[in-house]
């Protein structure tokens, strides 16, 4: 089993950056399929993006690519997503996720989750 702390959201005005970490108990980190996720108010749980365990690997959603990237450090048990030229549409609850399985985007086949954190973008 493994538990997941968000941080590092705020408040920023749309074009700027953030960096979000999501630290990881246990020491079995390494062996977990890691995703971001966020919602916002009135819709559902979107894919943001997805790194396997080694971090050779990463998927990111269209609405995203280009603008934020996944990464992941095993040695402290961390995952990341730098997140630069933030649109207001990108406000929402951001959430870290883990699975032992392969990589994938949908939420339901993710079983551990972190509280979230909020990201609001002002324009």
């Amino acid at each position: 089993q493994v538990q997941l702390v968000e941080s590092g959201g705020g408040l920023v005005q749309a074009g700027g950056s953030l960096r979000l970490s999501c630290a990881a108990s246990g020491r079995t980190f390494s062996s977990y399929t890691m995703g971001w996720f966020r919602q916002a108010p009135g819709k559902e749980r979107e894919f943001v993006a997805a790194i396997n365990w080694r971090g050779g690997t990463t998927l990111h959603a269209d609405s995203v690519k280009g603008r934020f990237t996944i990464s992941r450090d095993n040695a402290k048990n961390t995952l990341f997503l730098q997140m630069n030229s933030l649109k207001p549409e990108d406000t929402a609850v951001y959430y870290c996720a883990a699975r032992r399985e392969v990589l994938t985007t949908t939420p339901s086949e993710y079983n551990y989750w972190g509280q979230g954190a909020q990201v609001t973008v002002s324009s």
